[in-house]
């Protein structure tokens, strides 16, 4: 899976799936070009209600894919390394969120070392974002618990969606894992085909999630699609669903308490905030 000695790929495809990010996928776009070694912008606009694939489009200097309507992230990677393989054969793929407007430039730290064969697939590390929030962490240590399990290595950020890899290591590791467990499966499929993952400190920024009642129903299937893929890949199902299930109570339970609490504030009730979000998806 990895580059022969002394072979160091040409560049590389960015692909960036996007759903409704019609304000900030432009200067998304406008960064990934400043990086030297992207030769073509593929964005996935994935069923958006917005204007996403209009601004794109504007930004030229684009390949724009449609999806008719809401596919999930994994699809939207899909179809954005299917592009890829048409306009730059064999090139590698950089995956950028539509989100990181100007930061995304930094993302050349990360398309270096598989440019120059040193990693078949490497993983931004975002540093603390400037706006607080996040979640509880559930996610986050269940992603890295099961690919530690499965791998013996133990990722900083298993979440990261930031990433760049050869074109076999991609193909290797297709399908992809559906829903929110396209990252962590990744990981572990990349891994167990021999291929070499590196975790690279990158200077990126994104939005940040809160803990509102949305964000925790959103967190809630993060889980258990995390869970799934995990399980997917571990020969003992039932055992790592009990870890994964385990967390995802917590946080039903915590949803639960918060729909309480917009209930008696005459806020939104958790049916409708799951219709909100159905169908859309962001890193968290």
């Amino acid at each position: 899976m990895s580059v022969p000695a002394g072979r160091v790929a040409a560049g590389v495809v960015a692909v960036v799936p996007a759903k409704d990010e019609e304000e900030r996928v432009g200067a998304t776009i406008a960064a990934l070009r400043r990086i030297p070694a992207v030769t073509h912008v593929v964005v996935v606009d994935d069923g958006s209600s917005d204007q996403t694939a209009t601004v794109a489009e504007w930004a030229g200097g684009v390949d724009v894919v449609r999806h008719g309507h809401n596919r999930g992230k994994s699809a939207a990677l899909e179809t954005g390394a299917a592009r890829a393989a048409e306009l730059a054969p064999g090139a590698p793929l950089l995956f950028a969120d539509a989100d990181l407007q100007a930061s995304a430039a930094n993302l050349s730290a990360v398309v270096e070392p598989v440019l120059a064969g040193m990693a078949d697939m490497t993983i931004a590390v975002l540093p603390p974002q400037d706006r607080p929030g996040g979640g509880f962490g559930i996610v986050v240590r269940t992603a890295r618990e099961g690919i530690s399990r499965l791998t013996g290595w133990a990722p900083q950020q298993p979440l990261s969606g930031q990433r760049c890899l050869t074109r076999e290591a991609f193909d290797g590791a297709l399908p992809l894992a559906a829903g929110w467990g396209v990252e962590v499966g990744l990981t572990i499929d990349v891994l167990r085909g021999g291929g070499r993952v590196m975790e690279v400190p990158c200077e990126l920024h994104h939005r940040v999630t809160g803990r509102d009642l949305g964000a925790q129903v959103h967190r809630a299937r993060q889980l258990a699609d995390v869970a799934r893929a995990v399980a997917d890949r571990s020969g003992v199902p039932d055992r790592v669903r009990e870890g994964g299930l385990a967390g995802a109570r917590v946080v039903r339970e915590q949803t639960s308490r918060l729909a309480g609490q917009a209930r008696e504030r005459g806020g939104p009730t958790l049916d409708q905030v799951r219709r909100r979000l159905r169908g859309g998806w962001h890193e968290l």
